[in-house]
């Protein structure tokens, strides 16, 4: 069961991470320069008051998980985060393989 909601996730992930391909490819094409969307933009259009309470929250447990970490990861691009986190989950939910030559 887990195995499958993992897969589920995955593949729904996968599909927003497409799907701001899209909307970055159209946005490209249409103003003839390469706009790509960041995690931050799409966070702050969400839920803007998490986004700013995140930053004292994580200062408060380590300071360097805000800096390197957090503003590297708010930095890339919408799709690429959900293809990585889509692709992790589609593959710890993945089917086992079954054991051959052996008895059970």
């Amino acid at each position: 069961m887990i195995r499958f909601l993992l897969r589920f996730l995955g593949l729904w992930i996968l599909a927003a991470g497409f799907i701001f391909v899209v909307y970055d490819g159209t946005k490209s094409i249409a103003g003839n320069a390469l706009f790509l969307t960041k995690v931050e933009d799409v966070w702050s259009n969400v839920h803007q008051a998490s986004l700013l309470s995140l930053k004292p929250t994580l200062e408060g447990y380590a300071s360097f998980l805000w800096d390197p970490v957090m503003t590297t990861l708010l930095d890339q691009p919408i799709a690429l985060v959900l293809g990585i986190i889509g692709a992790i989950l589609m593959l710890l939910g993945r089917k086992k393989k079954p054991l051959i030559g052996y008895g059970r």
